[in-house]
């Protein structure tokens, strides 16, 4: 059997690389928040939860994002709107270290949001349409494992700068993302599968209309993985911090560790995936990942919880790892630039209250943020199982063109 790597061309291989920095770097400008939200609480002078509404519109624009992004990628091509997200994600990333009071903060990260939300779905559509077809499942693994490795930056940052720099010198790193624009724009062709005057014939909406239940049952599958991500990932770092009152240092360092944890989840069960198919693995993921949560929450020492959520987000973003050859094998081939995007990002949408809901039901308790958490992560594994074991598969699916995809099977 040929092995995943091999037989890629260079042009191949630069897509791949482009894509996943793009993921991570987005994903890295996201992350820095969710470390400095108490700072950002005393700054302004209100409270976290107050703060954590920056991070549900984040969440909640990003549908506004993926949809005018991937339908301007759909008619002009990936790579030069894909080129655009990345400018645009950079500089909402940077303005945010400038805003002088919780209104302006609140706004700048609703643009980031839009911006957030169009770069997954455009890289993973160039990607899936560029990669050789046996190749999907690793290839999978290695763009998702983006939103942990930015995670992981994140973490690396905040470990080493914060104390030098503070909250607001964290986000203006966040400019350096921009300079992916100039290897994207030396390196990375076009699409194979795109189109142009073809796609000028289609629209998103149309696209969606006839596909609704597809459209459906995938915004409810990407519902249940967002509360599976955010639920186990944005509260963490505060529950860290302000309940176990461990210091940055080891935040930090707990941070890393389970982020090392979920890049090697992702490439491991999406590379599973091209042996026993897309729903085996991501339910053996998502069941895998329920017996670990008491670790991960309710664990009495920092070694304890740093393993528990090395083994929480191994699973979790195992799981996740699967999902960029997934979304892209079931989507119609005349708008792979927008459906997969835009069916995540709404998933992402109805779950953009999970930290503001975990975050008062601790206020309401004595700022315990175990049980939420805990419930969050294991409701929307088992959730997860029961829509991906009953739910359809198309893998393998003719993706180096607009041609109707193969039959999927259930």
């Amino acid at each position: 059997m040929q092995r995943a790597w091999q037989g890629w061309t260079a042009s191949q291989r630069h897509v791949v690389l482009a894509s996943y920095l793009g993921w991570a770097l987005d994903a890295f400008d996201y992350f820095l928040l969710v470390f400095v939200i108490k700072d950002v609480a005393g700054e302004f002078a209100t409270s976290i939860t107050s703060v954590s509404l920056a991070v549900m519109l984040t969440l909640g624009l990003r549908p506004l994002g993926a949809f005018v992004f991937g339908r301007l990628a759909d008619r002009y091509g990936r790579r030069p709107i894909l080129m655009l997200d990345v400018a645009l994600y950079s500089l909402f990333g940077f303005a945010t270290a400038f805003a002088p009071n919780l209104t302006v903060f609140l706004a700048i990260r609703a643009l980031f949001g839009v911006a957030m939300g169009g770069e997954w779905g455009i890289g993973a559509s160039l990607t899936m349409e560029t990669v050789p077809p046996h190749a999907r499942g690793f290839v999978s693994g290695i763009l998702q494992s983006g939103y942990p490795s930015g995670y992981l930056l994140a973490s690396i940052a905040f470990a080493l700068l914060y104390p030098m720099i503070g909250w607001r010198g964290l986000f203006m790193v966040g400019i350096l993302p921009s300079l992916l624009i100039f290897y994207i724009r030396s390196k990375v062709p076009e699409s194979p599968a795109f189109k142009k005057e073809y796609a000028a014939s289609v629209t998103t909406l149309g696209v969606l209309a006839r596909h609704w239940k597809l459209a459906l049952y995938a915004i409810l599958l990407m519902t249940a993985f967002n509360f599976f991500s955010h639920g186990t990932q944005d509260l963490y770092p505060t529950f860290l911090l302000k309940q176990r009152h461990l210091g940055h240092g080891t935040v930090g360092t707990i941070a890393i560790v389970y982020n090392i944890g979920a890049i090697l989840g992702g490439l491991a069960f999406s590379s599973l995936s091209q042996l026993f198919g897309r729903r085996r693995a991501i339910v053996a993921a998502a069941l895998l990942a329920i017996p670990a949560i008491w670790l991960w929450a309710f664990s009495p020492t920092a070694v304890m919880l740093g393993l528990g959520a090395f083994l929480v987000q191994f699973c979790v973003q195992g799981a996740w790892g699967v999902i960029p050859a997934h979304l892209n094998e079931l989507s119609p081939p005349e708008a792979r630039g927008a459906f997969p995007g835009t069916v995540y990002q709404l998933g992402n949408f109805i779950a953009s209250s999970n930290l503001t809901l975990q975050t008062w039901y601790a206020a309401q308790h004595g700022n315990d943020f175990s049980i939420p958490q805990a419930f969050v992560a294991a409701a929307a594994g088992l959730v997860i199982v029961l829509l991906v074991w009953f739910g359809r598969e198309a893998k393998d699916a003719d993706m180096a063109s607009n041609a109707p995809a193969v039959r999927a099977t259930s």
